[in-house]
């Protein structure tokens, strides 16, 4: 089975906004992911002045930049 080539649609500076942006993609039939750095969860904060990114797939990176209101990077 091959798996996609993922891209980052956005980061967020929180992850909340990620995850709301994740649901958004998700009721939209796009899968997702959300990338936050946290050492596994043992550092929540960790990710602080990274951001939280979204990846999609790159085939799913123009679609899912228009349902979250920005500008394709990638796409």
């Amino acid at each position: 089975m091959k798996h996609p080539d993922l891209v980052v649609v956005h980061t967020f500076m929180s992850r909340p906004e990620a995850d709301m942006a994740k649901s958004a993609l998700d009721a939209a039939g796009i899968e997702s992911m959300v990338r936050g750095d946290d050492a596994g969860g043992l550092q929540p904060g960790l990710w602080e002045g990274r951001g939280v990114a979204i990846l999609v797939s790159t085939d799913d990176a123009k679609a899912a930049s228009e349902i979250l209101g920005i500008e394709a990077k990638n796409a």
